[in-house]
């Protein structure tokens, strides 16, 4: 099948040739790759100019969106039959992390996949626990038989490292245009609701990681809980996080516990910051748009004219 390598990047950094030499090192090749980036100033764009099968798409920074930058970017390929997304700090872990990707697709009910992440080589204990909670070691076919048992999890999907058929996302609508985040949620619930499985592959994998700080933790949250107060037909069809999140934070006391006791405190700390900032970001519509922006991570969202109207 081709496929499409699709990375959306900004300031990729002293990190991006090692993304490159990963992907060279592939077993199987990108017909296409496409760069959206979002005006980077450093060595960004020379790298990817370079490089084999590249094709370079440039936005202006306030202008990037978690979905329609992804879409726009799209319709910049040709015949790539799948569609792979990556972020420029998701670094391709073995060489045939794309080739078992690409082969979940075997089945012709499966209609986009995700990949496991583990943690960077610099990843602090909060981070290692977050990779090894959301990505076992086992992987699994997801349908809409499965809700009642996984909930909300059956709709997981992370474009750090993911791969959809590109004629279902077509049908489906595309990502959605203008979201604050977890375009790939939204999409990967929309192809579960119509019928079709999602997997994750646990032999395919990435790097990817974040060492957030607690105020960063609470911004991420704000921007997950807008997201959800914008989209309550997801909880409404798939159950809501609450339990899940209660099942993270009992691993990540007991992980510490047993191997990082002195991380229990900031452990505690970002939690907290987790729950206000979801409760906040829930609730967006009570708040002031100056307050909105300066509590959330994706600040250009806000700038938008007539978001209110549409996230009614």
């Amino acid at each position: 099948m081709r496929f499409a390598v699709i990375v959306p990047t900004y300031q990729a950094g002293s990190n991006w040739s090692a993304w490159w030499d990963a992907l060279n090192s592939q077993t199987v090749y990108p017909d296409e790759i496409i760069i959206i980036d979002s005006s980077s100033t450093d060595n960004t764009v020379d790298i990817a100019v370079r490089q084999k099968n590249t094709k370079v798409l440039s936005i202006k920074k306030e202008n990037f969106n978690h979905g329609g930058t992804r879409n726009l970017a799209v319709a910049a390929t040709s015949s790539a039959e799948i569609l792979v997304f990556l972020t420029q700090d998701a670094i391709l872990h073995e060489p045939t992390s794309l080739e078992q990707l690409i082969k979940c697709f075997n089945d012709e009910a499966i209609a986009a996949v995700c990949g496991r992440q583990l943690p960077h080589l610099d990843a602090n204990p909060l981070a290692i626990h977050a990779r090894q909670f959301n990505y076992s070691s086992v992987s699994k076919i997801k349908q809409r038989e499965d809700i009642r048992d996984l909930g909300i999890k059956v709709a997981f999907m992370s474009n750090s490292f993911a791969a959809y058929r590109r004629d279902i996302y077509d049908s489906l609508g595309r990502f959605p245009e203008h979201t604050i985040l977890a375009e790939d949620m939204f999409l990967a619930a929309k192809m579960v609701l119509s019928g079709y499985k999602v997997g994750y592959c646990a032999e395919a994998t990435v790097r990817h990681s974040h060492n957030y700080s607690a105020r960063e933790e609470f911004q991420r949250y704000f921007d997950t809980g807008v997201f959800h107060a914008c989209n309550k037909w997801i909880q409404q069809d798939f159950g809501g996080a609450a339990g899940e999140g209660a099942r993270f934070v009992k691993s990540e006391l007991n992980f510490l516990l047993r191997s990082y006791p002195l991380w229990l405190p900031r452990s505690i700390l970002a939690t907290g910051a987790k729950y206000v900032g979801y409760k906040l970001g829930f609730n967006w519509r009570k708040l002031p748009l100056t307050l909105c922006k300066k509590l959330s991570m994706y600040k250009s969202y806000w700038n938008r004219v007539g978001y209110k109207n549409e996230n009614k």
